[in-house]
């Protein structure tokens, strides 16, 4: 199926290069609670029903795009539960560290599924939870981990982001919109957790939605706004940091770009209907 992408400026900015460097997305902040492992383990955790599930309702499209079919996983609500209520009932901090990686990125991507899910039909996550002051589900408790109540937002800015300290993790976790980097088709886990990461980086890089270098524009995600500082200490360091995943033209292209950057983000939902 060709799906049409629809590159939709709705976070979209013009910036220079000569500007400071700045970040306007959540900050990455440690709750330290969750700093804990056990290197020595060799527990793994089963993500079989993730992957199952993946295999049932995620199509790779032509387009680059991953999409996800929504209203037919409505029909598997319970085991996706039961893939979650799994994943809760394990302590991350028992676990080895690549181990923990893929638990809290394949917990996030669940959750999200399943919020969406839940609230399908809808043109975009942003129309889901959230609260008076604000649009979509990041900041809403949708589980509990250890007694404790977590958000998608504790788990990407307080866990994930402090604790790893990648990168990639941003390719990594996906917030079921058409510009987010895809929902990879393989659950992770500590054997492939290496390899999805970086072809997750790469994958995004290179289509559109990722880096497009226009005539006299540089037009990238605005991932690489929100989250500037991850990927470098200056814009300089920043598309260095890109510049590894691209062709060698390219690469050249993007760090030596000396014009302005236009930062977007198409929200709609990355839906197989």
């Amino acid at each position: 199926m060709k799906y049409p992408i629809r590159i939709l400026a709705i976070t979209a900015a013009l910036f220079s290069m000569g500007l400071d460097w700045f970040s306007t997305g959540p900050q990455s902040d440690l709750d330290s609670y969750w700093q804990g492992e056990r290197s020595d383990s060799t527990v793994v955790v089963d993500h079989q029903i993730w992957q199952q599930l993946l295999d049932d309702y995620l199509v790779e499209d032509e387009s680059g795009v991953n999409l996800f079919d929504y209203e037919g996983v409505q029909e598997s609500d319970e085991l996706l539960q039961s893939y979650i209520n799994s994943l809760a009932a394990t302590d991350p901090r028992t676990l080895n560290r690549a181990e923990q990686m893929s638990y809290w990125i394949n917990m996030y991507n669940a959750l999200t599924v399943q919020v969406v899910s839940r609230n399908y039909p809808v043109e975009s996550i942003k129309e889901v939870g959230g609260s008076l002051f604000a649009s979509g589900p990041w900041n809403d408790e949708i589980v509990s981990v250890t007694g404790r109540a977590l958000t998608l937002n504790d788990i990407e800015h307080r866990i994930l982001r402090p604790i790893f300290n990648d990168y990639r993790i941003h390719f990594a976790v996906n917030c079921a919109s058409i510009g987010c980097p895809n929902l990879a088709p393989y659950a992770y886990t500590s054997e492939n957790l290496e390899s999805l990461l970086s072809k997750g980086a790469e994958g995004y890089l290179k289509h559109e939605r990722g880096v497009a270098l226009l005539e006299n524009e540089l037009r990238l995600s605005s991932l690489f706004k929100w989250y500037g500082t991850d990927f470098g200490d200056s814009q300089e360091e920043m598309l260095e940091t890109l510049g590894k995943y691209l062709d060698e033209e390219l690469r050249d292209q993007i760090i030596n770009f000396d014009g302005d950057i236009e930062f977007e983000y198409d929200w709609q939902l990355n839906d197989l209907g």
